[in-house]
C-alpha cells in the first residue's frame, strides 16, 4: 500500500508541476496547454485517490483542509477545460482565465505545503 501511495504522491507533483510550470512558460503569452490540462486532471484524481487511501489506512486527514483543496482543485480543473477547449480551436483565451489556471494552482500548492 505505501507504494501506491508513493507513487500516487509522485503523480500528483507531477500534475502540480504540469499546471504551475505550463503557466511560468506562457506568461508573457497566457494561454491553458495540453499539459496544464492534463495536470488538472490528474490533480483531481491523484488527490481524490490520496484521501481515499489515507482514509482506509491510519493516516489522520484534515478534512477541512481536503474540501478546500477540492473546491481550489475543481475550480482549476474547470479553468483549465474552458481554456484549453477554446485554445484548441484556436480561439484567443482571455488572460484572466488562463492566470487563473496558474494562480490557482499556485494557491493550491500553498495550501498543501503550508498548512498544518
Amino acid at each position: 500500500m505505501d507504494f501506491l501511495r508513493y507513487a500516487l504522491i509522485f503523480l500528483h507533483i507531477l500534475g502540480a508541476a504540469a499546471i504551475f510550470g505550463g503557466w511560468l512558460a506562457n506568461f508573457k503569452k497566457p494561454t491553458v496547454t495540453q499539459w496544464q490540462f492534463i495536470g488538472a486532471i490528474t490533480q483531481v484524481v491523484t488527490g481524490l485517490a490520496l484521501v481515499g487511501i489515507a482514509e482506509a489506512g491510519d493516516h489522520p486527514v484534515n478534512h477541512i483542509k481536503i474540501a478546500v483543496k477540492v473546491v481550489i482543485a475543481l475550480a482549476i480543473l474547470v479553468a483549465a477545460i474552458i481554456g484549453y477547449r477554446k485554445a484548441s480551436k484556436g480561439e484567443e483565451v482571455s488572460t484572466g482565465l488562463a492566470h487563473a489556471v496558474g494562480g490557482m494552482a499556485l494557491i493550491d500548492i500553498a495550501v498543501a505545503t503550508l498548512w498544518h
